[in-house]
């Protein structure tokens, strides 16, 4: 796993980087046909049709690869049959069978490849691939596709490189550390799967044009400043203007240290530590 950087034969090619794709078993190979699903896109729209999510549409058209997030098939191992590439998120993608034929899509963690055998279940050896609930799981390990209700299925540290690591457990309760810093607990019940998850280099991919942002589904984005007042808060004005108030979207929500969390929100209880502050913020 690593970045390959091109030749500099055009301005795009000369700031671009993609990933090397080195762990990447088969390239050529098609993705497992009872496993993808028609994606359809939306383009930000919800069901009435309005733009809920600004500067999306377009993109490549791609096929959706249905994810075991639960892995509820428990005491039966699997074989990797092959490490898949996923254009839906950033984390390779791990093809297994079962003993009784079965196949199955999950999340590929790092060091997992083809031929490895994993297995999900209470009395599962803590190995990488594994899936155990957290009360089985030796303290300072690190997980990833955490459930946050029994049965619910993995929805946390689900991105290339995202881990948490289980650091203490009380009760019915399990204590983790998630890549964000805050502190968290969750049910002892609930699962998680052994490891890192692979592809870390995600994040220090350039795409080097703003082609390959729209190969993505990402229009241009509009700065507020460039509107009308009747478009945006911060519009308006003779000239180039600095905005003349703290930034914000076009609700006029503040953009920058604005706290978004709901105060009333029952999980409120479960956080221990929040997570540290971005560098935006501006400290006292």
């Amino acid at each position: 796993m690593g970045i390959r950087y091109y030749k500099p034969t055009t301005p795009g090619r000369r700031g671009a980087s993609v990933s090397d794709f080195a762990e990447i078993t088969d390239r050529k190979k098609k993705p497992e046909k009872s496993l993808v699903t028609p994606f359809k896109k939306k383009g930000g729209r919800n069901f009435q049709g309005v733009i809920c999510s600004r500067f999306r549409g377009g993109g490549h058209k791609r096929m959706y690869r249905i994810i075991d997030f639960k892995r509820d098939k428990l005491n039966v191992w699997a074989s990797v049959e092959s490490i898949e590439y996923d254009p839906n998120r950033s984390c390779r993608i791990a093809l297994l069978k079962y003993e009784d034929g079965v196949k199955s899509y999950i999340l590929a963690p790092e060091g997992l490849k083809a031929g490895d055998r994993v297995m999900s279940g209470e009395e599962v050896e803590p190995r990488v691939g594994n899936a155990l609930p957290l009360r089985k799981i030796p303290l300072g390990m690190a997980v990833h596709n955490l459930e946050m209700q029994p049965g619910r299925g993995g929805q946390l540290c689900r991105s290339a490189g995202a881990s948490a690591t289980l650091t203490a457990r009380e009760g019915p309760w399990a204590q983790i550390t998630l890549p964000s810093g805050e502190v968290r607990r969750i049910p002892s019940d609930c699962r998680a799967t052994i490891g890192a998850l692979g592809n870390a280099d995600h994040m220090n991919i350039s795409l080097g044009k703003a082609g390959r942002k729209r190969w993505k589904g990402r229009k241009p984005h509009n700065r507020g400043t460039s509107m009308n007042p009747v478009s945006h808060p911060m519009g308006g004005g003779e000239g180039r203007t600095a905005g003349g108030r703290h930034p914000c979207g076009p609700t006029g929500v503040l953009s920058k240290g604005g706290k978004t969390r709901k105060k009333r929100k029952p999980s409120n209880k479960a956080i221990i530590r929040r997570r540290r502050p971005g560098p935006h913020y501006a400290q006292s």
